[in-house]
């Protein structure tokens, strides 16, 4: 199983994690966050991401979720990619991380594809131009 960690702007992390409880009407495992505070010390984020990529990386890698690319959580993101086993990806959204949780049990790469696959597909147009007229 694929690792998942969220390393977003607070409180944002820890939201997504609690709407994917709801999705799937359980707390996913291996599934963490980072909420990075105003003027917290990248360094010390870093550390974090460190020791949270330990703990969920199972043999099978971790795949960082960020929330914005060029963002401090981002930014700090970048120095965990040249660790083993560690994909990362900037523009979190709710399709990206239930996609990411759905295909977990396959490899870091496949994981990966989907997790920016369910962000692409999630970005869609709604209005009333969409609707089927009847009959």
């Amino acid at each position: 199983m694929v690792g998942i960690l969220i390393m977003a702007h607070a409180p944002l992390g820890n939201a997504f994690i609690t709407a994917a409880r709801h999705v799937f009407r359980c707390m996913p495992e291996h599934l963490e966050a980072i909420d990075v505070m105003p003027d917290q010390n990248p360094e010390e984020v870093i550390q974090l991401a460190k020791l949270a990529i330990a703990r969920l990386n199972l043999g099978n890698g971790v795949l960082v979720l960020t929330d914005v690319c060029g963002g401090t959580p981002s930014n700090c993101s970048q120095k965990l990619d040249a660790l083993d086993q560690v994909a990362v990806l900037a523009g979190l959204s709710l399709p990206m991380l239930l996609r990411a949780l759905t295909y977990r049990h396959d490899n870091l790469d496949v994981v990966f594809e989907m997790a920016q696959a369910g962000a692409q597909n999630g970005a869609v147009r709604v209005d009333n131009r969409l609707r089927i007229a009847p009959g």
